[in-house]
């Protein structure tokens, strides 16, 4: 390994001059469960500089970016949000790879953090899979929108489908996950002031989302594409707070 890229030691900033690089970094770091200093020993850097590289203004050389995208299973585009507007899945299946059915307490753990996921319902004009920001409360799918939208219509389905999933074009990778569930209204004012701080702002989309919706859990399946072992082709699944959701319609 080459010798750490050395860095002053500079306060943790406030998020407020954080780049989408940093952001971005941050992100995919966390998503493969690894601290700042595991990501430092990984790619050959000092942990102030991925202090600095996350909460900071900071522009890499080309080097220390393909270090970074290496030690985070990922690639320089990615990172710097090269391929945003690229359709997900069009990288090369891997020769060993195949799919593993996840269990139920799997699934779970992979949904918990909550995030972006898919209602998929009968409407008026048809089927319809439109995306929200959603949390996980009580064991049930916690999402938020506005009246007149597709996904305030699942309280009047007998039946709705939630699907969340993960791609990883670096390494042709991810998991699904689906709930089969039935979907109501959550009219209790206790309920909703405890929903309300775990909504971390607007839906993506922006507007008024006053109407809140969950999602009771009949059916949860899941699979994950594995390599000829059985074994996960990336980061494994952690269980982490509702807190960590953002309910609200998505874009």
């Amino acid at each position: 390994m080459p010798d750490p890229i050395p860095f002053p030691s500079r306060p943790q900033g406030d998020g407020s001059r954080r780049t989408d690089l940093g952001r971005r970094v941050t992100a995919r770091r966390e998503a493969l469960g690894l601290s700042r200093q595991e990501l430092a020993e990984r790619s050959g850097t000092a942990p102030t500089y991925i202090d600095y590289l996350e909460d900071r203004e900071s522009a890499p050389g080309i080097g220390v970016m393909l270090r970074i995208a290496d030690a985070l299973q990922t690639t320089v585009p990615d990172l710097t949000g090269g391929t945003v507007d690229r359709p997900q899945g069009r990288g090369s299946a891997l020769r060993d790879a195949g799919l593993r059915e996840l269990g139920e307490d799997e699934c779970r753990a992979l949904l918990s953090p909550g995030g972006v996921g898919r209602v998929a319902l009968i409407a008026s004009d048809g089927p319809s899979v439109v995306p929200v920001n959603y949390l996980v409360a009580d064991d049930e799918i916690v999402y938020r929108t506005a009246s007149d939208t597709v996904p305030a219509a699942a309280a009047e389905a007998t039946e709705v489908a939630f699907e969340v999933d993960h791609i990883d074009d670096a390494f042709s990778q991810g998991w699904s996950v689906l709930v089969v569930g039935e979907a109501r209204r959550i009219t209790d004012p206790d309920t909703i002031r405890e929903l309300e701080p775990k909504a971390r702002g607007l839906a993506w989309a922006g507007g008024e989302r006053p109407l809140w919706l969950a999602i009771s859990p009949r059916r949860i399946t899941g699979r994950r594409i594995v390599n000829s072992l059985g074994t996960p082709l990336g980061g494994s699944a952690r269980t982490l707070h509702a807190e960590n959701g953002n309910p609200g319609e998505s874009p």
